[in-house]
């Protein structure tokens, strides 16, 4: 047996299986040709985050245009930043949003498929086996340094002037022979396991980022760590053998990670692995005071997608949203498709932004408008009680009280060629509806300066004798009409717009009036349904406390 080999051995005494075992155990995929196995890989450390979501959706419709995979694993191996219930929070807000997981975690509690374990805390055995292997074959050391050396070793560079990091003279047990080696671990001195870099930074790297174009790089030369001293492998390590043993063909992923790209290929390299393609997705932008700055986590509530639950929008509303910002031409494609899948559209790595796309609050408000408008009464119905349960409950009571009746509400101007656009998300409805329920409704009677309370009274006065709950929209319109001549208003606008001295107002005021009466608004969805859906008695009740108040 070689020295290295026992050196090895002395390592990781347990480690029973090889490198060929797990590549036997996790054979290729059989997917069709060019069809792309693509990941998200976060850690449990906290809520989720609009970036990570938005690289999600990213992953899942590079997976979905070709026919591909999209899965879920746990890197956990950090546990001091872990935060207890991080990784369901994660999953269900993907869930919750729409997001569909091929495999892997795929809901909270819930794990499917052939490539696992999908958590890396659970395959410690796997990186050891790996790393076995290559101290083996003299491609990776212990490291016996203490953390006073490391930071020793820091302040020494810094002073100098030297670029940071262990490799060079500055890498002091790579030059340890094997026998020192196995000595210090045979004695029991803790060790991490480090990669022996064959690298120089003198050298350059190209690589094609799928998103950023052609990048250049100096070569890697640190000997990076891939096993703590606990077994457990750094982020660095533990990709490279998840991605290829899970047969990961595309990794997608924040930019923040091009830094570490060198080190990567190397790590592909040496492990004898075909690397994987990659493309790093841009940061989401906001605007402030006229310049763009990073979406923070601490300075801004839609970094977190708590909030578009909380605020209720719609899952469809934020994914729509979110495609525009990540392809270019996906408004268009979406004009041409008003009702198709979105995920029918040919998503494209290539049309991202390369500097970070900006973040508009409005235009997803825009966006969710036109997505809620399309949605059928029921639909609407469904969805927004199913928000009022969580987020305002007493309010989910009102509606549940009469179904048929809430259903009633949500169906006017709904289902037509152009829908009302009033509701941008489900805390909108509560206000949006209130005129209809009597625990919610505000009869604020203001009227418009041009409208005198006494005519306004007289209005109404007239309209109560007229008033026909049978009529259909064309033929209410044509009774406030019949009303306006006798009580000095125009039927006609435009012959008020031709001589406005003439009357006191028009058609349009005197429809304004009775919207007022009944809904305490100058704006609504179509008046007549409104009546109808409120019933006789509710309407003449508001007619004649209107009534009472502009005459007083």
């Amino acid at each position: 047996m070689s020295i290295y080999a026992q050196l090895a051995q002395a390592m990781f005494p347990n480690i029973d299986k090889t490198p060929a075992y797990y590549e036997e155990l996790y054979p290729e995929r059989q997917l069709k040709e060019g069809a792309r196995v693509v990941r998200i890989a976060p850690s449990p450390t906290g809520y989720l985050h609009l970036g990570t979501f938005f690289t999600s959706m990213v992953n899942r419709m590079t997976a979905s245009a070709s026919d591909g995979v999209f899965f879920f694993r746990l890197e956990d191996t950090d546990k001091k930043r872990e935060v207890e219930g991080g990784a369901d929070d994660i999953l269900k807000g993907m869930n919750d949003f729409g997001l569909t997981i091929d495999e892997g975690f795929v809901a909270p509690g819930v794990v499917k498929g052939d490539y696992g374990p999908y958590q890396q805390s659970c395959r410690a055995e796997i990186y050891q086996a790996y790393v076995k292997c290559l101290v083996e074959q003299n491609l990776a050391y212990p490291c016996f340094c203490s953390e006073e050396q490391r930071q020793a070793a820091r302040e020494l560079q810094e002073q100098k002037k030297d670029r940071t990091g262990y490799y060079g003279e500055y890498a002091i047990c790579r030059t340890l022979t094997p026998e020192e080696t196995l000595a210090k671990v045979e004695a029991g001195q803790p060790y991490v396991v480090r990669l022996r870099s064959m690298g120089s930074e003198q050298n350059r790297i190209k690589y094609d980022d799928m998103i950023k174009g052609t990048i250049e790089m100096p070569e890697n030369d640190e000997d990076i760590v891939l096993l703590k001293s606990d077994g457990i492998p750094t982020y660095h390590f533990a990709h490279a053998i998840d991605d290829h043993l899970m047969h990961t063909t595309h990794v997608i992923r924040g930019d923040e990670w091009i830094s570490s790209v060198p080190k990567h290929i190397q790590l592909f390299k040496v492990l004898g692995f075909k690397q994987p393609k990659y493309a790093h997705v841009s940061p989401i932008m906001v605007e402030e005071n006229g310049n763009k700055r990073k979406l923070s986590k601490r300075k801004d509530p839609q970094a977190a997608m708590h909030f578009y639950a909380q605020q209720g929008y719609p899952a469809d509303s934020v994914l729509e949203y979110l495609l525009t910002i990540a392809n270019s031409d996906f408004e268009d494609w979406r004009r041409a498709n008003p009702t198709a899948d979105r995920m029918s559209f040919k998503f494209n790595l290539k049309k991202m932004s390369v500097s970070g796309a900006l973040f508009d609050l409005d235009k997803l408000n825009d966006v969710s408008k036109t997505v809620i408008a399309r949605m059928d009464a029921e639909t609407v119905t469904q969805r927004v009680i199913a928000w009022a349960e969580e987020y305002a409950p007493e309010f989910a009571t009102l509606l549940k009280r009469d179904m048929a009746y809430t259903t009633g509400v949500f169906a006017i101007d709904r289902g037509n060629a152009k829908p009302r656009k009033d509701i941008g998300k489900w805390n909108e409805v509560q206000d949006y509806v209130s005129y209809f329920f009597p625990e919610l409704y505000n009869n604020d009677l203001e009227l418009p300066e041009t409208i005198a309370p006494a005519d306004a009274a007289a209005i109404l006065r007239a309209y109560t004798t007229v008033y026909d709950p049978a009529q259909d929209k064309d033929a209410w319109f044509t009774t406030v009409k019949s009303i306006c001549a006798d009580l000095g208003f125009s039927p006609d606008v435009k012959a008020y717009k031709a001589d406005p001295t003439a009357f006191k107002g028009h058609v349009g005021d005197v429809s304004t009036v009775i919207r007022i009466a009944i809904t305490g608004r100058r704006n609504t969805p179509d008046l007549c349904s409104i009546m109808q859906q409120l019933g006789v008695e509710t309407v003449m009740q508001r007619l004649h406390t209107a009534i009472e108040t502009w005459e007083n």
